[in-house]
């Protein structure tokens, strides 16, 4: 997936790599990033080459599946000597996601007698999480592409990649650097412009995990970078993915206590208290895996009164581009207004409530008072419109698996052309559950886009009978008519 040093030198406790090996231009880096996923490449001279290896393409075990889910996969079953073998767990997880989430629908249904969230803002989760996906289809992810970098150029010790004490002491610096990227992305304003998207639902439920920035990584991978002095970037791979993984299923409100585990573990009840809005929620429980963090650093907090979940000051719109970038205009109006240079520096790297005058994490007693009255923003669109937008959003999900897994396949002008059609499918999803004026003039664009791609072979639709459709001008014309009807429901 991946690439790494394939030299027998790299091999597990071997010191012994010449340094000279270690020298690359500057310009490997951006290499790094551009190189395709599925290719190796060669550290001499960085050359690409398109020889998969078939163990990262095999599928993990329902058992492996349920225990990645809660970072219980055992050393000897995920330690890897080469990146080109570690699986993309994250991909493999998907069928974890959907059936976790279709369980607390379940069980939500048999203990509280309703769902545990609401279709608009499941919808947007969903979307952000795709949005935040999306550029890996062109580049490498820059937590990999600079961890390589640095173990290529800086590493200082060669830890063995198959000891069961350097995955252990992995999952440990893992997670540590999670604590501090956490922590920081709600102490820095300018870091909190991408990872307010995660926080910006109003409900608590296994869909929330999937609300991503498209922003965020661009500063986490400055927090594992020490790392690659001496961990091989083979078993960082997999625990970077173990992390992530691990919380999709504490974002539930179906689990209450889990007893004795809650003294060391990040739980749902845990996380519950960081996703509040509550005065005494703001900036609490960090922690990825381990709450020990949080309580060693002085930031824990036990969940005691009822939470309500949010921003501080909800965004009230469920449009993909105002979830991921809102936060980031903020900021841009708030520099230029703000006199001062080191002012204007503040804007940026102090607390999100920071402003002259103030301390550098803003006052607690401006927050806004958490009453229990709060009612969460939601879409008031009709039934029928419902409807619409979930088959339109099931088709577009299509799609986008689709595209990951014949991107190796698909032209560069294919994969790009998908990818405007994704994003313009969630915009106009957006923009319907808002109820924008222009909502119905998007859909229609975005229906002529699609009749288009199909027809010039850039997307395949599902069935043959509309293949037979796209080819007949007066069944188009009726398609057309069909969106502009719903589109004003």
């Amino acid at each position: 997936m991946w690439p790494k040093n394939p030299s027998d030198a790299l091999s597990a406790g071997d010191s012994s790599f010449p340094p000279e090996h270690h020298q690359h231009s500057s310009s490997s880096l951006y290499s790094l990033w551009l190189q395709p996923l599925n290719h190796k490449y060669s550290p001499a001279g960085n050359q690409a080459r398109a020889d998969m290896n078939p163990e990262a393409q095999q599928d993990v075990s329902v058992s492996q599946g349920i225990r990645m889910m809660f970072y219980m996969m055992k050393p000897n079953e995920t330690s890897f000597q080469t990146l080109e073998e570690v699986p993309d767990y994250v991909k493999q997880a998907t069928p974890f996601f959907i059936s976790l989430m279709l369980l607390e629908l379940v069980v939500s249904w048999i203990l509280k007698g309703k769902a545990p969230g609401r279709l608009d803002d499941a919808l947007t989760s969903m979307s952000a999480g795709i949005l935040s996906r999306l550029p890996s289809l062109f580049s490498r992810s820059i937590e990999l592409t600079t961890y390589i970098y640095i173990w290529e150029n800086y590493r200082l010790i060669n830890l063995p990649w198959d000891s069961p004490w350097t995955w252990y002491l992995t999952f440990l610096g893992v997670d540590f650097g999670y604590y501090w990227f956490h922590r920081m992305a709600h102490e820095v304003n300018i870091m909190w412009a991408g990872h307010q998207t995660h926080h910006s639902s109003e409900d608590y439920n296994l869909s929330t995990a999937l609300r991503q920035s498209v922003f965020q990584i661009y500063t986490s991978w400055i927090f594992y970078s020490p790392l690659a002095l001496f961990i091989p970037p083979s078993v960082y791979a997999v625990h970077l993915q173990f992390n992530l993984l691990y919380q999709f299923w504490i974002h539930t409100e179906i689990i209450n206590n889990l007893g004795p585990l809650e003294l060391i573990l990040n739980t749902p009840s845990h996380h519950r208290v960081h996703h509040g809005r509550n005065r005494y929620c703001i900036d609490k429980n960090y922690a990825g895996v381990l709450i020990i963090w949080d309580r060693i650093f002085g930031t824990f907090e036990a969940e005691n009164e009822k939470v309500a979940y949010g921003l501080t000051h909800p965004i009230n719109t469920f449009e993909p581009f105002m979830v991921q970038c809102h936060h980031l205009v903020y900021i841009w109006t708030t520099f230029w207004a703000t006199p001062g240079f080191f002012n204007k520096f503040s804007v940026l790297f102090k607390g999100p409530g920071w402003s002259p005058g103030k301390p550098r994490l803003g006052l607690s007693e401006e927050i806004p008072e958490v009453t229990g009255k709060e009612v969460p923003f939601s879409s008031s669109v009709s039934h029928l419109l419902r409807i619409y937008v979930v088959v339109q959003f099931a088709l577009m999900l299509a799609f986008y698996e689709e595209t990951f897994a014949d991107k190796a396949a698909l032209s560069q002008v294919t994969l790009l052309l998908r990818v405007c059609f994704i994003i313009l499918t969630l915009t106009s999803i957006g923009f319907l559950l808002d109820q924008r004026p222009k909502a119905a003039v998007l859909e229609t664009f975005r229906c002529l886009v699609f009749l288009m791609l199909c027809r010039f072979g850039h997307l395949k639709p599902f069935t043959p009978s509309l293949s037979f459709a796209l080819e007949n001008e007066e069944n188009i014309a009726c398609f057309h008519e069909l969106c502009e009807i719903l589109c004003k429901c």
